[in-house]
């Protein structure tokens, strides 16, 4: 089977979405010709979590209990009509998404007069909706690392969350050259472009088959990681432009005028990925015509990234 087709049969399990005659609420559509066609594939030794995947986010998605908070503010922040007293209070709830917001409104990027900020509503209203929800789920995310779960992929775990800072940071830094895309949103759709490598790695903790065996991780991570991310910032209820980003990052594109958040991303992830792979482990495959033609497009990025870089790493890191 290959990666084309894992992706589509992946699509057409967990994305097929109808909605539900009783209800307005979706329900999965199942495909009998995928399940078959894994069993009787190479593919089949993850079809059991993958199929428990599709199960959980086809309904009540089991979420990573460090993610539950990042959900909870961005739910409040969906409501337009949200006031700064209420989010302060749903932040509040969550010391560590406190304790960052506070770090990064009082560094010089937010305050460059020094005037310190106390208390979590202040915060909030310095640093603006997009700020506070982007760094609640990066906050999620780096917690996501440090859970148990992931302790047996520790090392591989840190190189793909230094890789999503990385992009976050070059496509923020893009979006705010071209001035054609929100810069936070950029960063945004940076942070959890992997999310989906994260999430496999937490559940693969739960199955024996992927213990002592990186080879089979790492087939379950190359093949699945955009399919199942996709599908995860879904079930968060995340804009249709962060997932567009996310949907198929690692392919081959053909931009000739960047102007969305997933050009931001497409570019970034080049430029980041030009000494080692997104997953380590994986073959460094040789660039194509147009992908070298679009690293030294934007090579100056990384240097111009680098302070973006460093801020990231500070403001989530301790």
């Amino acid at each position: 089977m290959t990666t084309a087709q894992s992706s589509a049969w992946c699509r057409l399990v967990i994305w097929s979405r109808k909605p539900s005659a009783a209800s307005n609420s979706s329900s999965i559509s199942w495909n009998a010709t995928f399940r078959a066609d894994m069993a009787d594939t190479a593919a089949n030794l993850h079809f059991p979590i993958l199929d428990d995947i599709a199960r959980d986010l086809a309904g009540d998605v089991n979420f990573p209990t460090c993610l539950d908070a990042a959900v909870l503010v961005r739910n409040t922040l969906k409501d337009p009509f949200a006031e700064l007293a209420q989010v302060a209070k749903v932040i509040s709830v969550e010391p560590l998404i406190c304790s960052k917001l506070l770090r990064m409104a009082n560094s010089i990027a937010y305050n460059p007069y020094g005037r310190e900020v106390t208390d979590v509503a202040t915060a909030v209203s310095r640093l603006g909706f997009d700020v506070v929800r982007t760094t609640s789920l990066a906050v999620a995310l780096d917690q996501m690392l440090k859970s148990r779960n992931l302790r047996a992929y520790e090392p591989l775990a840190k190189q793909v969350w230094e890789h999503s800072i990385q992009v976050a940071a070059i496509a923020r830094v893009l979006a705010r050259r071209l001035g054609r895309v929100n810069p936070d949103e950029a960063l945004l759709a940076g942070l959890v472009h992997d999310i989906g490598i994260f999430y496999l790695l937490y559940r693969a903790a739960d199955y024996p088959v992927y213990q002592n065996d990186p080879d089979a991780v790492q087939a379950l991570l190359v093949g699945w990681h955009e399919s199942i991310g996709e599908n995860l910032l879904h079930a968060l209820g995340m804009p249709a432009t962060i997932i567009d980003a996310v949907r198929d990052h690692d392919q081959p594109s053909n931009v000739e005028t960047p102007c969305t958040v997933k050009d931001m991303i497409y570019f970034a992830n080049l430029l980041a990925s030009r000494d080692a792979t997104e997953i380590p482990g994986t073959p460094l495959a040789p660039d194509t015509p147009r992908q070298q033609q679009d690293r030294e497009r934007y090579a100056d990025l990384l240097a111009e990234a680098a302070d973006d870089i460093a801020q990231l790493q500070h403001a989530l890191a301790g």
